[in-house]
C-alpha cells in the first residue's frame, strides 16, 4: 500500500515536505507482492524537536498492534536525506517506541553511510568500519604479468616451445626464466661425488629462490635471477630481469610444487616419447657437452628415468594444454599464442579468472557510462541509460547458458541449422537495486520466473540474510543473479550460498552487474571459481567507506528516485 503526501496529510495531519520517510513492512514468509510500503512526509516545522516528535508519531500511527504483536514481519526505514535504510524486526520497532523520537532520529542518523546501517539495536552503538586501502588491491592486480609455465620431461621440446612462443609475442614484453637456473650450488662434498648427484630431484632446486623472484616480479620489481654454471655447478653470476608483460617458466619439475603452480595463469606439458627424448639427450651431451655415451646412459638410467616416472610424469595431470610432438607440433603453438593475446587484450583480472567476463568496451558503452556516472545527470535520462546497458549485460549474460542444436524450415522451404535456447531458467534480484534489472531479463526472456533476495548489511564486515522468495524447483534451473553493483563481495557470497543451499549447481549460476570492484571480484571468483561473472566495466576499487570508486553512487537510490534530490 503506498500513500501519496495529500492521504497523509488528511491521515495525519502532517504536511508535505521535501524530506521523504519511507517504511516498508515485509512478512517473511510471503511473497514479495505481499509487503505493505507506507510513505511518511516529513514536517515543514523548524523546531528540530518537534520535528522528530511527529515522525515518531507517524511510524507509531501505522504500526498496527497485531503486526507488533507478531514476530513475522520486519521494518525498513529510510529517509530520503540519509543513504542508508534501517532494518528493525517487531520487537526493535517497540523498543524504539517506547523511546522516543530522539532516539529514533539519533538511530537513524547513525546508520548513514555505505548501503545499509552499521549498527546493532543493543546499546545503539555503531558498529566500527574496517578501513581498507582503496586502491591497493586493483594496483596489484594491474601489475601482475602474465604467467606461463612449461614443463615436461628432459629433451622433450620445451626450450623450442617456450621459443617459439617469444616469437611469435613479439609485439609484448616476454622474458624467459629457467628452472635450471634455480639449481642449488653443491657443496664440496657433494662435488666429489657429482656424478652420485640427482639432478632431476625436486630437492635439486632452490624452489624458495624461485617464489621470492617470481613474487617481486609480479609486484613490478626488477629482480636478478642466477645463472647456474654446469662446469662449477654453481651459480656466481646473476642477470638482471625487469619487470614485463608475460613470464614464460621453463623446467622439469615446475608443476611439482603447489606454490609455483598457483602463480601461473596457464601450464603447459610438453609429451614427447621418451625414446625420442632420450636420442635427443644423447645428442645434446655428447656432441654440445662432450661426455661420453656411456656415462649419460648410466645417468639416464639411474636418475632420469626414475625422476620422470617418479616426479615429472605425475604433475602432467596440472596441465591446462598437454603439446604432443613438442615443438614440431606447430598448430597447438598457435592456438596457444592467440589465446596468449586474446587474454593480454583483457583486463587484467580476466587473466587471473577464467570465469570473469567483461563485455567488449565500445565508444557506445563508454558514452553510456559516461552519463550515469555523472552526478548532474537527471533521473530520467540515469535510468534510460542504465537500462541499455543492464540490457546489454543481460544478453552477453544469456550467452552463458547452454543450448542445443536445432534445425528449422525457413518461409522459403530451407533448413536452418540453428539452437534453441536454455529452457529451465530464473532470475533472482538482491533487493533493491537488483529490482533495476528484472525489466531487461523480462524484455529477453518472456514469462521468465524472478525470485527475491534481501540482505541486510552491516557496514560490510558482515551481512544477514532477511528476506528469501525463490521457485519451488530452481535447483532444476539456470540461475542469473541480478545486482548492478559488486563491491566487497559479502552480500554476494551470502546470496551465491542460499541458492546453493537451495540445490543449485555453482555452475549453473551467471552473476550480472553492470560494475565489479576488484575486491569484490577477488572473494567471489575464489571462492566460487564454476560461477560465471557477467559485468560491463571493472572499477578501481573500494574507499574507505567501501563505496566502490568511482562508481556511480548508491544506484537504487537514483534509479527508484529515493536520492537526496
Amino acid at each position: 500500500m503506498e500513500l501519496d503526501g495529500d492521504d497523509e496529510a488528511e491521515r495525519g495531519g502532517i504536511n508535505p515536505v521535501d524530506t521523504f520517510w519511507n517504511v516498508t513492512i515485509v512478512r517473511r514468509n510471503e511473497g514479495i507482492g505481499r509487503k505493505i510500503r507506507v510513505r511518511l512526509n516529513g514536517i515543514r516545522r523548524s523546531d528540530e524537536a518537534q520535528q522528530e516528535e511527529d515522525i515518531a508519531a507517524a511510524i507509531k500511527r501505522y504500526l498496527d498492534s497485531s503486526i507488533l504483536a507478531s514476530s513475522s514481519f520486519f521494518f525498513v526505514l529510510r529517509s530520503s536525506s540519509h543513504h542508508a535504510p534501517l532494518i528493525l524486526n517487531t520487537e526493535s520497532i517497540m523498543i524504539l517506541v517506547g523511546m522516543g523520537s530522539k532516539s529514533v532520529v539519533d538511530m537513524i542518523q547513525a546508520s548513514s553511510g555505505v548501503h545499509f546501517s552499521g549498527f546493532h539495536v543493543n546499546g545503539l552503538e555503531p558498529q566500527p568500519r574496517a578501513v581498507t586501502d582503496s586502491t591497493s588491491a586493483s594496483e596489484e592486480i594491474q601489475r601482475q604479468p602474465f604467467v606461463i609455465g612449461v614443463a615436461g620431461g628432459a629433451a622433450s621440446g620445451k626450450t623450442t616451445v617456450c621459443d617459439m612462443i617469444i616469437q611469435q609475442l613479439h609485439d609484448q614484453r616476454v622474458v624467459l626464466i629457467n628452472q635450471d637456473s634455480f639449481y642449488h650450488s653443491l657443496t664440496e662434498e657433494e662435488l666429489a661425488r657429482v656424478h652420485e648427484y640427482n639432478f632431476d630431484h625436486p630437492d635439486a632446486f632452490d624452489t624458495e629462490l624461485l617464489l621470492s623472484c617470481m613474487e617481486k616480479l609480479r609486484q613490478g620489481e626488477a629482480v636478478d635471477i642466477p645463472k647456474y654454471d654446469f662446469k662449477t655447478y654453481k651459480s656466481s653470476v646473476f642477470r638482471r630481469v625487469n619487470p614485463t608483460d608475460v613470464i614464460i617458466l621453463e623446467g622439469i619439475l615446475l608443476f611439482h610444487d603447489p606454490r609455483v603452480r598457483r602463480l601461473m595463469n596457464m601450464k603447459i606439458f610438453v609429451c614427447t616419447d621418451a625414446d625420442v627424448r632420450l636420442a635427443r639427450r644423447i645428442r645434446r651431451d655428447t656432441v654440445e657437452n662432450g661426455r661420453d655415451i656411456g656415462a649419460v646412459l648410466d645417468q639416464y638410467s639411474k636418475f632420469v628415468k626414475p625422476a620422470f616416472d617418479d616426479f615429472i610424469l605425475p604433475t602432467k595431470k596440472y596441465a591446462d594444454i598437454i603439446i604432443p610432438r613438442g615443438g614440431d607440433n606447430h598448430v597447438a603453438i598457435d592456438l596457444i599464442v592467440q589465446h596468449i593475446c586474446t587474454k593480454l587484450g583483457q583486463h587484467d583480472l580476466c587473466k587471473i579468472y577464467p570465469n570473469l567476463y567483461v563485455i567488449h568496451s565500445t565508444f557506445q558503452i563508454r558514452g553510456m557510462h559516461t552519463l550515469i556516472r555523472d552526478s548532474q545527470t537527471t533521473k530520467h535520462d540515469f535510468v534510460f541509460y542504465s537500462d541499455r546497458l543492464i540490457r546489454l549485460v543481460v544478453e552477453h549474460g544469456l550467452g552463458h547458458l547452454p543450448f542445443t542444436e536445432k534445425q528449422v524450415v525457413t518461409p522459403t522451404g530451407c533448413v536452418y541449422s540453428g539452437v534453441d535456447f536454455c529452457k529451465r531458467l530464473c532470475g533472482v534480484s538482491v533487493i533493491r537495486s537488483g529490482e533495476s534489472m528484472e525489466n531487461a531479463l523480462r524484455a529477453c526472456c518472456k514469462g521468465i520466473k524472478i525470485g527475491k533476495i534481501l540482505i541486510h548489511r552491516e557496514g560490510d564486515n558482515g551481512q544477514q540474510l532477511i528476506y528469501e522468495k525463490l521457485p519451488n524447483d530452481i535447483s532444476e534451473r539456470h540461475v542469473l543473479l541480478l545486482d548492478p553493483i559488486l563491491g566487497t563481495g559479502n552480500s554476494a557470497v551470502q546470496a551465491i550460498n542460499l541458492l546453493i543451499s537451495k540445490g543449485v549447481p555453482e555452475g549453473n549460476i551467471v552473476f550480472l552487474n553492470l560494475i565489479s570492484a576488484p575486491q569484490g571480484v577477488h572473494v567471489v571468483c575464489k571462492k566460487f571459481p564454476r560461477l560465471k561473472i557477467v559485468t560491463s566495466e571493472i572499477e578501481d576499487g573500494l574507499n574507505e567507506e567501501f563505496r566502490v570508486i568511482p562508481g556511480m553512487g548508491e544506484f537504487g537510490d537514483r534509479y527508484f528516485g529515493t536520492d537526496n534530490d
